[in-house]
């Protein structure tokens, strides 16, 4: 038996997991039932424990995926194996709470929030000193809400919590032990804001190089605002499409080390920092003309449209993400004043199906690889499954393809003439994208591809070669007189 015969009392919510439930039961809930919205503002007017019951009675959460505190559980089984009364009281609803005490078996007891009440703050306070009177208790928890249930306990515990709970719950007193917890680094920021894939927004550029312009300061300038505000609206996407993803992700083999699925960084951080950034490109989106406004939006739309529920029907998911390279590129030529290509948008409409279908093929061909041992044969959140591998290759494949053909168009054409003093330079510039979109495809197929074929590119020292060889050429047939 242990020398503290306290009850030991545990919050959830950044205790017990590195998640808040209530949080995450909500965005859950916007997701797949969207129509809930107008009625969310009713239901919190008539107290948080009403808008968690309504939440509850629609949504459903994993308990078995949570990113769990491993010390705090330690904790818990310990304090059982001592014979200590171990309760789960939590701030969040009575059905999640009783999930996670499925998947742990480590609780004596769970007391939550219900239609009746929020368990939370003074609230939990009054009941654990009701319940077992003043120090009759040991409490384990997180955060400045907390501080008011540590004044009741015989003993605290805390766990990822801020220096000044950590010194406020020393200064009291009473037996104290703390668990800290990791603050979130600027690397995990420049994780969550997918930092990297602001290389995507270079597209911009392309209309600029293509036109011949791209030595005019003054378009330079704009495409670069152009560039900044796509990459604050994309990185606020991508923290959106995580938080609606957070359950899926951490099914996932490689996305549930994501920042935000892995309790890296709390929901409530990723909202705040979702919306400062979209603000931010919203506002320099102003500088720049009207048409590059509007296309922005459409990037916004469909990108929110994308991450709510479109990325789950086969073929638009990737059509779509198509589109979302192509807009960048619509969106360059608006930022610069320039007249759209007809023969860019064909080629970067082929050209981005193509990527989209190999990061498809990548996770599939992953999954298939390892369907044996994780018993699952289709994506998570998504249509397809391994028996797809063979279509969607044959697709992604002949889109690469079309859109060489699609230069090979555009070399004929009567645009190149103007443009270019050799244009049958050009010719050099098709096997190299053959030979390129040829063992892009190969290395899908045998399983090196990294998911996102855009940071597979950035890596890669034979996308590098072909880059340059092909800028080689451009420069090549711009300035020699044939």
């Amino acid at each position: 038996m242990s020398a503290n015969p306290l009850p030991l009392c545990v919050d959830l919510d950044g205790t017990l997991i590195l998640a808040d439930l209530s949080t995450e039961s909500l965005l859950k809930t916007v997701r797949n039932a969207p129509w809930v919205l107008p009625l969310l503002p009713l239901w919190l007017l008539r107290g948080k424990n009403c808008l968690k019951d309504k939440l509850s009675r629609i949504t459903d959460l994993d308990a078995s995926c949570l990113p769990y505190d491993s010390r705090v559980v330690d904790l818990v089984r310990q304090a059982r194996r001592d014979g200590r009364r171990t309760i789960l009281v939590t701030g969040s609803h009575q059905k999640y709470a009783e999930a996670v005490n499925v998947h742990l078996e480590a609780f004596d007891e769970i007391v939550a929030t219900d239609e009746s009440r929020n368990l939370t703050g003074r609230t939990k306070a009054t009941y654990l000193h009701e319940r077992f009177g003043r120090g009759g208790f040991e409490y384990v928890a997180n955060g400045s809400v907390d501080l008011h249930v540590w004044e009741h306990a015989g003993a605290a515990v805390t766990v990822n919590a801020p220096r000044r709970v950590v010194q406020k719950v020393r200064q009291s007193g009473r037996p104290h032990t703390d668990l800290p917890g990791r603050r979130p680094s600027l690397k995990v920021w420049l994780k969550a804001i997918r930092i990297h894939q602001w290389a995507k927004n270079l597209l911009l550029f392309v209309p600029l190089f293509m036109a011949h312009r791209a030595l005019e300061p003054a378009l330079l300038v704009a495409i670069f605002i152009g560039f900044l505000s796509f990459g604050f609206c994309a990185s606020s996407a991508y923290i959106l499409n995580d938080l609606f993803d957070l359950e899926s992700d951490r099914f996932h083999r490689h996305k549930r080390n994501r920042p935000f699925a892995a309790g890296a960084l709390s929901a409530q951080a990723g909202i705040l920092c979702a919306i400062l950034f979209l603000g931010t490109g919203i506002l320099l989106a102003l500088i720049l003309p009207v048409a590059f406004q509007l296309t922005l939006a459409a990037y916004i739309a469909t990108t929110l449209l994308y991450s709510f529920h479109l990325k789950g029907i086969t073929s638009l998911d990737v059509m779509l993400l198509a589109g979302l390279y192509t807009l960048r590129v619509i969106a360059g030529t608006y930022a610069a004043g320039l007249d759209l290509s007809f023969w860019l948008l064909a080629f970067s409409m082929f050209m981005f199906l193509c990527l989209a279908l190999v990061k498809r093929v990548a996770e599939l061909v992953d999954l298939r690889d390892r369907e044996s041992s994780v018993g699952i044969s289709k994506i998570r959140g998504r249509e397809y499954n391994v028996q797809d591998i063979s279509i969607l290759q044959t697709m992604g494949a002949t889109s690469g393809y079309l859109s060489v053909l699609v230069l090979a168009l555009y070399i004929n054409s009567a645009e190149v003439v103007d443009l270019y003093k050799s244009p049958e330079l050009l010719w050099l510039i098709a096997p190299l994208l053959l030979l390129w979109v040829t063992r892009l495809w190969v290395v899908t197929t045998r399983g090196y591809m990294n998911e996102d074929p855009i940071f597979f590119a950035i890596k890669d020292p034979e996308t590098w070669i072909t880059a340059i060889l092909t800028g080689s050429i451009l420069v090549g047939a711009t300035l020699m007189s044939g």
